[in-house]
């Protein structure tokens, strides 16, 4: 059996139509894919992207003069977060501002962004904060003392009471 020559022009034509109508396809996908919040900067990702040196800049500056801290509890469907705010030689600062972000790893049907209600006995409380279901949640924490600012990730687990720190 012989191959026509005329076959190979209308192969090469057909492949590069192929080859044109996937890249299309791919283009029209990904513009309809949904934008996942970055989990680091309570931002999309490209603009934590873009901002990377500006947020890390601010943690160094941050870490120079304060620290935050988790402070464990157990977790249930319903519950209080605390975080301390203390300056390096382990005074109270009293008049930080704290922003609460909390996330599934992986969706964002849950999420619930929050501010500190109280300051008591030197922690910053957030109440109410809900895990609808139970296993990993990411915790970002917008910490604002002033000129200065910093984001605590955390990553906490409700079946047990461990959290690990990001």
């Amino acid at each position: 059996m012989k191959i026509s020559p005329k076959i190979w022009p209308y192969s090469i034509g057909f492949s590069i139509i192929a080859v044109f109508g996937f890249c299309v396809a791919t283009v029209f996908i990904v513009e309809g894919a949904h934008i996942q919040e970055s989990d680091r900067y309570m931002t999309n990702y490209q603009q934590a992207e873009l901002n990377a040196n500006h947020y890390i800049k601010n943690r160094i500056a941050f870490d120079k003069k304060y620290k935050i801290t988790y402070v464990p509890t157990t977790l249930k469907e319903e519950s209080t977060l605390r975080f301390k705010v203390s300056d390096l030689t382990g005074q109270i600062v009293k008049n930080a501002k704290l922003t609460l972000f909390v996330s599934r790893p992986e969706t964002h049907a849950y999420d619930q962004k929050l501010q500190s209600e109280v300051l008591k006995d030197g922690n910053y409380i957030v109440q109410n904060v809900k895990f609808a279901k139970k296993g990993l949640w990411d915790i970002i924490a917008k910490v604002e003392v002033g000129k200065y600012s910093r984001f605590y990730n955390i990553r906490v687990d409700t079946r047990n009471k461990i959290f690990i720190e990001n």
